[in-house]
């Protein structure tokens, strides 16, 4: 049997010098990557900064961050690992990976100088964090809070001049749209937060040393004197300037928004390490389409004459559906031998809208999923009063909190197994593929499991959300090569699903401002089918243990898990042969 089909495998310890110079760096870039990884509000690719730590994009910074990141380029470049392990060849290979998102962010998709709403991200998004995680709310978080809020201002006079020349009007268009309300949304907050801080408005500068820093000493100074709500005006005022000001360069904007088709190749050989053209993509993508669109009109079919459920009487008596479902969840992994399920495990919880964060959540998918120094912290999903106008993905889980369960709480469990995996370099983020293929391939296994044999409603909800995540491989990819323009692709997502058009629009802007994103969902579910039927194929397999092992694997490109269980490459070096290909016929250049 190839190793590592079945069950966690064998982790290899890193062996030589040149695997021990390998993890060094390794180790040492992802001290710095955490420290300057741009906000994004995907719930996947959130970040534990380090203390005492504020959002920067001034020039010299991103200056700072191209200096050292060619710094580790040049020292990866001379690493040698091709008598290593395979497991070792595919660390290296995902510091490869790592070091190509970092090219891709700063150099090729350009988000910090061509998208207004990087910077809203990059504002508010690190306050909106730190809110997501449970209450209570003590000293250090409360200062932490204030911090951010303060340098609201900085990071929009930092977009100002980093977009000036660069910005492309379609997302401006985005920004303002958001912008419209949300000084009153942060200023809302911020009213709702003050009585969950730890002292009252006057005392929140007892919070930190004073004397630490001249700079943080005068934002000390200014909450001290009760000047919280001065800070929150500043920040108001700054986000109605960054608004004014979009407003009135909207007209000289440009109206590019896609990257072009060489720079997507780079992501998807380089970073994502897929080894499928976009054309490719495409193909699979309707092809999927298809075949969701077939399975869902069969279950219509079969469930025509049953009336959907009703939905909870209120959000208490949601919760403590949500609680029992995950139990009963976890119990049907184990009983059908489908997933290892530790009483050390965390849970995935749906717990009720904190009035601080619910003005906030077109910062991001309102899911708190833990981090790695809090790893055995439940996984929480916050929720407001269920109702029939809830978007598309709340309404499915207020009939049925199982169709949450069977993906943001795989990301739960997915992330807190990798985050204590035995080898440091697999604990950390790499792209979308294989988290996001992960969960979504486990809707359609738990469906045809029986998980949702006795909710019809929930059946067809799996089917539709194929139909969904196929149609998102088609939008991402006509969106990176400039076939559609964000309403056109928004039109369509709401039409050919169909959802609500504001859920649609928000998924355009969010692929347009992230090619790859969307498709990955897909892509990945395809990858792991890929996977499990080779691995099937070999003596003694056991899905469960393929279960776990993929799991805890959750981070790393299955391009690179196939190498690692099947001992073939085949899919890694087709991802080399095209993004050789493509960079044969570019000046440019990166770690791939």
């Amino acid at each position: 049997m190839a190793p590592g089909c079945s069950g966690q495998g064998v982790i290899h310890m890193l062996a030589g010098m040149t695997a021990d110079a390998m993890r060094d760096l390794a180790a040492e870039f992802w001290r710095w990557r955490l420290a300057t990884v741009q906000d994004s509000s995907d719930d996947i690719t959130r970040v534990e900064r380090p203390a005492g730590w504020v959002a920067d994009w001034s020039g010299d910074a991103v200056a700072a961050r191209r200096e050292q990141a060619a710094a580790f380029v040049a020292e990866y470049r001379k690493l040698d690992l091709s008598d290593e392990p395979v497991e070792v060849q595919v660390d290296g290979r995902l510091l490869g990976s790592a070091l190509a998102r970092v090219h891709w962010e700063l150099d090729l998709l350009r988000s910090w100088q061509r998208n207004p709403c990087f910077y809203l991200d990059q504002a508010l998004v690190p306050i909106y964090n730190l809110l997501l995680v449970p209450p209570p709310i003590d000293g250090e978080r409360a200062e932490a809070v204030v911090r951010h809020l303060g340098r609201v201002p900085v990071v929009l006079e930092q977009g100002r001049l980093n977009l000036d020349g660069h910005a492309a009007a379609p997302f401006a268009r985005s920004a303002l749209t958001l912008l419209a309300t949300a000084g009153d949304r942060l200023r809302e907050a911020m009213t709702a937060l003050l009585p969950f801080l730890p002292t009252d408005d006057g005392a929140i500068g007892k919070l930190v040393d004073p004397a630490a820093d001249d700079a943080m000493g005068r934002l000390v100074d200014q909450a001290a004197d009760g000047a919280m709500g001065r800070l929150v005006d500043q920040a108001v005022a700054a986000l109605a300037g960054y608004r004014a000001w979009l407003e009135e360069g909207l007209p000289s904007f440009g109206d590019e928004t896609a990257v072009g088709a060489e720079a997507f190749g780079f992501f998807l050989h380089r970073v994502a390490l897929l080894p499928y053209p976009a054309a490719r993509l495409r193909d699979m993508g309707r092809q999927e389409w298809d075949r969701a669109i077939a399975s869902e009109t069969v279950l219509r079919h079969r469930h025509s004459d049953v009336p959907p459920p009703s939905l909870p009487p209120d959000r208490e008596r949601w919760i403590a559906k949500e609680r029992a479902a995950e139990l009963d969840v976890r119990r049907f992994y184990v009983e059908r031998g489908l997933l290892s399920q530790p009483e050390t495990l965390r849970h995935y919880r749906f717990a009720a809208m904190p009035p601080y964060l619910a003005p906030l959540t077109w910062l991001g998918v309102e899911h708190y999923a833990g981090s790695p120094s809090r790893v055995d912290d439940d996984a929480l999903r916050y929720v407001r009063e269920p109702h029939a106008d809830l978007p598309y993905f709340q309404l499915a889980e207020a009939y049925d909190p199982r169709t949450g369960i069977a993906h943001e709480g795989v990301h739960a469990q997915q992330l807190a197994l990798s985050w204590r995996h035995p080898n440091p370099l697999r604990r950390h983020y790499y792209d979308s593929a294989a988290n996001e293929g992960i969960a979504f391939y486990h809707e359609e296994m738990a469906l045809q499991s029986g998980l949702f044999d006795d909710v019809p409603v929930s059946q067809v909800f799996v089917a539709n959300a194929m139909r969904l995540r196929a149609l998102r491989v088609e939008v991402d990819v006509a969106l990176a090569l400039g076939e559609l323009t964000l309403d056109e692709a928004a039109d369509h997502l709401a039409r050919a699903v169909p959802m609500d058009r504001e859920t649609a629009w928000e998924e355009a802007v969010f692929f347009s401002g992230n090619p790859g994103q969307g498709l990955s969902y897909q892509v990945g579910k395809l990858q792991i089918l890929d996977l499990l039927a080779a691995c099937s194929r070999q003596d003694g397999f056991d899905l469960m243990g393929f279960h776990d092992r993929l799991w805890l694997e959750g981070n790393v490109p299955i391009a690179l898990q196939r190498w690692e269980v099947l001992g073939a490459r085949d899919h890694l070096d087709q991802a080399d042969r095209l993004g050789d290909a493509l960079e044969a016929d570019s000046t440019g250049g990166a770690a791939g």
